[in-house]
Order: C-alpha cells, then structure tokens, then sequence
C-alpha cells in the first residue's frame, strides 16, 4: 500500500488531535476535581455516582436539618418540664406547711396567695414556643395553651362562646366538707352549738369555673335545670348562683342535686351519690363565655363548639375534635425512622391545678368570716355586763362560733393534707413526661450518631467514586503534555520531506 503526504498529513493530524482530547479531559479533571464531566465519559461511576449522592443528599437532610430540628423541639418540652416539676414540688411543700393546723388565716392567705403565683406560672410554662410554633398545643401549633393577653384583647372585640362537651367517670366524683354557720349571720337572734353542722357532700368539679348560666326558657322566673347523663341515666340538677345556697339546699336534701355555674360544680348529696356505680361515664355539656389571662383553652381537651359574635350577622361557628384522637408530632429521622416530638397538654397541664386555688380560696374565705364572727362577738361581750341575759346569749354564740371555727379548720386542714397527695400525683404525672420526653431525647442521640457514621461513609463512597487523584492525573497530563509535543516535533520533520525532495 503507498503511503503519500496527504495520508501521512492526515494521520499526523488525527493523532495530535486525539493526544489534545486526551490532555483536554485531563485538564477538566485537573479543574473539576472530579473523574467525570458528562455521563458519557464513565456509565459505570455516573451511575453509581447519582445514587451515592441521592443517599448523601437524604441523610444530609436527616443529619443536618431534621434531626437538630428534633433535638431543639425535645430540648424546649424538657426545660420546660423540668419548670413544671420544680413548681409542683414547690406547692408540694406549700400544701405541706399549710397542713400545719395552728396556722391563722393571714398565715393561710399568704400561702395561698405564694400557690396562686406558683400555679399561674405552672401554666404560663405550657406555652413555650419553637420558632413560633407551641410546642404543647398538638397539631395545633398556632394555638397557645393558655389565653394570652392578646387572646383576651381579641375577645372582648370578637365576643366568643365555647360550648363545651366533657367527659368525666365515677373516679372524679371528690367530696367536700361544708359547714354550714348561717345561724351566726344575725347575731341578734339565738343561736348555739347544736345549730352548727358539718356535712359531706359529693361533687363533680368541671374544668372551669365563671360559667354561663342557664336561661328562664319559659319564663318563670326560674332558670332552666342543667342535665347530665350518667349510665343511660338523665339527670337534672337546679342552678343556683350561690355557692353558700346551693351547698345548704343539697346539705338539707341528700336528694338534691346543684349545678353552680360561678364556681363551675354539681353537687349533690348521698341519696344520688348512691345511685352511681364505679362503671359510670358522666356526660356533661356547658356554655363558658367569661375568658381571661391564664385561662386553659379548651380545644387542647374536649369535644366543643367556638361561637364567634354569636347572635350577629357575623356569627362564624367552628367545631373542634368531633372525633377525639391522638396528635402526636413526628419527625422523620432516618430511613424508615420516625420520632416523636412532642409532649400532649393534658399529659402534663391538668385542669385541676388551678381549680384547686379555688377550693383553697372557699376555705380561706369561711375561715376569714368565722374568725371576723368570733371578733365582733367578743367586742360585744365587752360591753355587755357579765351575767347578764344579754352576756349568756352571746357566751352561747361565741361557743357556736368556736365550733364552726373548730369545724372548718379541721376542713382546711383536711384540704391540704389531701392537696400533699393530689400534688404529688402531678408530680408523678409531670415526672412520666419528663422521662418519655427524655427517652426520645436518647433515641434521637442514637440515631444522630448513627446518621454522622452512615454520612461520613457514603462522603467518603461518593469521594472515590467521583474525585480524582490529584497527584496521578499532574502526572498523566504531564505525561499527555509531553506526548503532544513530541507528536508535534515528529511531525513536523515529516512534513519537511515531500516526494518532489526525493526526486
């Protein structure tokens, strides 16, 4: 075969060309720092390459986003715990030195007042927020726990009505001692020792007190009866607006049954008390319009109705947990691999923290008016002469007033003897929290480490799939360098010569 000028020009040509591809991709793997720049320069690592960095891209996400995300939401529901639990054991020993029955009513008032401040804090502690989401509130991380000052602004433009569907069982029913003094109410008129009783009555506290009474429907004069349900059973109680009234009415019918909207009670005596069984389920629906700072708001726990400007032509009605269910918040983790955030608000923030303040403030108040009674009876006998018939009534009404004294002391004192275990339920509630919110803090832990390891391997994967080694490819282009200018030289002493030379 003849070999001419042209082919031999031609093949110089196609092999300098070829040794400047080479030294070209050497040179954008030199700049790229990477083995390939199209998928077509290696199938095999671009493949394998986009799955390394899918997985890369993944626990990237889970490593560096979602689970320190995770961590600050179990961060914040733990300190905030940790507050919770230091407040209960702060009234945990409030209740303690109350229980001490040689306290006076001052002594009293200033441990409870120290309590209200403790159990307006222990709520205040349920609306910690993330970032602007509460982190007790369930789905509802727009919501607050508690009423807040601007809640509360809001309404008083925006009245709201919640109708309010609860739910309570056989366990909730507590007692209640009440003493009954009225005879002293008139010092004028006789009284003595037999005319002072102590009676246990049987309650159901709600979850609120300051509630909506119930309308005269058919205008009577009478408001209507509240109703109850209890084991298929319907049961209807007559309001009162009194307390001290509606205890006296059930006190003197074991029969009766009270609904007392202002302190948020139905009391009844032994007689109904007797016809519940331990499997009832009480079902119990009011209206509560009255909000203020602190209070608890109810979508967080029941079954209810939110009526905004109700009886306006901007009345707007939204129902809340028509099916009560589970609002657990999870964060994707891993792999396959959830955890759960967040703390539920009825886990921790019982109603009955605050309702108790108010058992405590009834209490104090009787304790206030016998002790005032006692007072205003001895100013009296000191200006009446000893003796007398005058000075013989009063002697019997002081030793009627020791007796009702004698009698709600002993009540105080049995309230926060009992308040020591309620707290130390809290307590124990509070404490079960603070652990499961701990232990998902320790998964989390776990699978962190778990994630750095399995990012640190599939970066060090996709590094040796993809980077190149700097030092051999200096080497290679240097090499390439070299060829591409020898391939230069040899052919340009070829082209020198030419068959006209020969000739």
């Amino acid at each position: 075969m003849r070999i001419t000028n042209k082919i031999m020009r031609n093949n110089s040509l196609y092999n300098i060309n070829q040794n400047k591809i080479a030294e070209d991709h050497l040179s954008n793997q030199m700049t790229n720092q990477s083995k390939i720049v199209r998928p077509s320069d290696d199938p095999v690592v671009a493949i394998r390459a986009l799955r390394l960095r899918s997985n890369v891209t993944n626990i990237s996400q889970y490593y560096d986003k979602n689970a320190p995300d995770a961590d600050q939401w179990l961060s914040l529901t733990a300190d905030a715990l940790v507050t919770v639990d230091e407040i209960l054991t702060d009234l945990y020993n409030q209740a303690e030195t109350a229980s001490n029955k040689y306290l006076g009513s001052e002594d009293l008032k200033i441990i409870i007042e120290q309590m209200k401040s403790l159990s307006d804090e222990f709520y205040a502690s349920g609306n910690v927020d993330y970032a602007g989401r509460y982190v007790f509130s369930g789905y509802r991380t727009d919501t607050p726990v508690t009423f807040t000052a601007e809640n509360v602004a809001e309404m008083e433009k925006h009245p709201v009505t919640y109708t309010i569907n609860e739910e309570k069982g056989y366990a909730d029913i507590d007692t209640i001692s009440y003493t009954d003094y009225s005879c002293l109410g008139d010092l004028t008129v006789a009284s003595e020792e037999q005319d002072i009783t102590n009676q246990t009555l049987y309650r159901l506290r709600l979850s609120y007190n300051a509630l909506d009474e119930l309308p005269d429907s058919d205008g009577d004069g009478t408001a209507d009866d509240f109703t109850f349900t209890a084991g298929g059973t319907t049961y209807s109680a007559v309001q009162y607006t009194d307390a001290e009234t509606a205890y006296q009415a059930v006190a003197a019918d074991p029969a009766a049954i009270a609904y007392i909207p202002s302190t948020g009670e139905v009391v009844f005596g032994a007689d109904v008390y007797s016809q519940f069984k331990e499997t009832d389920t009480f079902a119990l629906t009011y209206d509560k319009s009255d909000w203020v700072e602190g209070d608890i708001n109810p979508v967080h726990y029941f079954k209810c109705t939110e009526t905004t400007d109700p009886g306006t032509d901007n009345e707007k009605v939204v129902t809340y947990n028509a099916q009560l269910e589970d609002q657990d918040i999870y964060y994707d983790v891993g792999y396959n691999q959830k955890i759960q955030v967040n703390t539920l608000t009825d886990e921790v923030f019982t109603h009955d923290v605050g309702r108790d303040m108010d058992d405590f403030q009834h209490y104090l108040t009787q304790l206030e008016e016998v002790e005032d009674k006692i007072a205003e009876i001895e100013d009296k006998m000191e200006l009446v002469e000893e003796g007398s018939a005058e000075y013989e009534k009063l002697e019997k009404q002081l030793e009627a007033a020791n007796k009702a004294y004698t009698y709600v002391r002993d009540n105080v004192q049995t309230k926060f003897e009992n308040q020591i275990t309620k707290y130390q339920k809290y307590m124990d509630d509070a404490n079960v929290a603070i652990t499961n919110n701990a232990t998902r803090s320790s998964r989390l832990d776990l699978i962190s480490t778990r994630l750095m390891n399995q990012k640190t391997t599939f970066k060090e994967l996709q590094t040796n799939n993809e980077d190149i080694d700097v030092t051999e490819i200096a080497v290679e282009l240097t090499s390439a360098d070299l060829t591409y200018q020898a391939a230069l030289m040899a052919t340009s002493k070829i082209m020198q010569t030419n068959l006209m030379n020969y000739i």
